[in-house]
């Protein structure tokens, strides 16, 4: 027993050592980015959202949103469940540290606070959707006056909660609105084609993305930060277990804000083991759900969307849809392909040098809980002619690469929206 005991002691201390000593590697791709920042998709919307007024030669008439749900519980006990069976079990070694004995007294809060409600809405998500509501109200009131809100959602019960939080929020600031809503499986091709696409099912099938993350995540993941709180002498069993544990603790520890609980990433990770575990996370997102030189399907899933949100602008515009607004809310896994796909900037981007992604795409920018695409169409007074803005996360973005204009003719936009949809989707 002694003499596996030392074996195991000291394949732990080459893997603590080997971690180590990739940390003090710096390397220009480092990023350095703030705790919050590093919480990633899991961060909670921005709360210092700035109203951007339209030039007032031009008068809203319609507008068509896609929307993540609001921030929530953890997804799923999975992760919680695997950090707190590593700590119990570093307990029972006596492994465990006092720094580990806070994260286990920490990962069970977690647990017993989600206790049937593992990814619901938690009240920072229904606030988050009704501040976004309160602003599209309070910066096109024209659209609010008379007429009819459609609303659809995927069948998910926190993007349901959040189209009715959203609706409950314009229907207290005007009542005398129609609001017709829509949940469940029938929009599945819009709001989770990941779940239905058959393109993308075989996509994750082959797992095509793996070998460019696993070498990435090989390479930055730290064992620094898991070690520090199951100690030198837990027994990982191998490196990539080790690996596992590390995105593991990450996870748990970076999703408290968004179910309304103390931020803690500074109290168990240093600056750099932050930023190089939500790069991991970053990556694997970003070669999963956007068009990457991997595959251009993690993004084409899309294109369904995209057709929708332009045949329902062209009704509302020709005064075939009585709606004045419609809203549509979705998953992240929703949003970035839609984003991807249509090349917002922040969103799309191309590459073969896969430890660049971190400096280009970031998910905290892209998909922060309740995140969302804006299109806010209007008539110029003057000519008459229908020009369309592109917001995301509630921020004016240009829409057609090299073209800097905010405020562009629909006739361009449209074009330009129908070539990204890829061509077999078109007929």
């Amino acid at each position: 027993m002694k003499r596996i005991f030392i074996r195991i002691f000291f394949v732990t201390t080459a893997l603590i050592t080997l971690s180590a000593h990739a940390q003090a590697q710096s390397s220009p791709m480092d990023t350095h980015y703030s705790y919050s920042e590093c919480e990633g998709s899991l961060t909670p919307y921005p709360v210092n959202v700035q109203s951007i007024a339209a030039p007032d030669s031009l008068m809203p008439v319609y507008l068509s949103h896609v929307g993540r749900h609001g921030a929530r519980y953890p997804a799923s006990a999975a992760n919680c469940l695997k950090l707190r069976e590593a700590l119990r079990h570093a307990d029972t070694l006596g492994t465990i540290t006092p720094l580990g004995r806070q994260l286990l007294t920490l990962t069970d809060n977690v647990i017993s606070a989600s206790h049937n409600r593992w990814g619901a809405l938690d009240s920072l998500g229904m606030s988050e959707q009704r501040a976004i509501a309160s602003r599209m109200f309070g910066n096109f009131p024209e659209l609010f006056t008379d007429g009819t809100v459609n609303a659809l959602s995927s069948y998910s019960p926190r993007s349901m909660m959040s189209m009715f939080s959203f609706l409950h929020q314009l229907d207290r600031l005007n009542n005398k609105m129609e609001f017709l809503s829509s949940t469940g499986r029938m929009n599945s091709a819009l709001m989770r084609p990941f779940d239905v696409d058959e393109d993308y099912l075989s996509f994750r099938r082959e797992e095509l993305w793996r070998p460019a993350y696993e070498e990435y995540f090989n390479e930055k993941c730290p064992l620094t930060a898991i070690t520090r709180v199951l100690g030198r002498d837990y027994p990982y069993g191998d490196t990539d277990k080790a690996r596992d544990l590390a995105i593991t603790e990450y996870y748990v520890v970076a999703g408290l804000p968004a179910m309304e609980m103390e931020p803690q990433m500074k109290k168990y990770f240093n600056a750099d083991e932050a930023n190089a575990l939500w790069s991991c996370f970053n990556l694997r997102q970003y070669l999963q759900r956007t068009a990457t030189t991997v595959s251009s399907v993690p993004a084409d899933i899309a294109a369904a969307l995209v057709l929708d949100i332009i045949t329902k602008a062209d009704k509302a515009l020709a005064g075939n849809n009585p709606a004045t607004v419609d809203l549509r809310f979705g998953h992240a896994e929703t949003v970035m392909p839609l984003v991807s796909l249509l090349r917002l900037p922040g969103c799309y981007y191309m590459t073969n040098y896969f430890d660049t992604v971190a400096q280009h795409w970031r998910d905290f920018e892209v998909v922060p809980m309740a995140a969302n695409v804006q299109l806010i169409f209007f008539k110029a007074q003057k000519s008459g002619n229908i020009y369309v803005r592109v917001d995301l996360n509630e921020k004016p973005v240009t829409l057609l690469p090299n073209d800097s204009r905010i405020y562009m003719p629909w006739g361009e936009a449209r074009n330009y929206m129908m070539r990204c949809v890829p061509l077999h989707m078109q007929l």
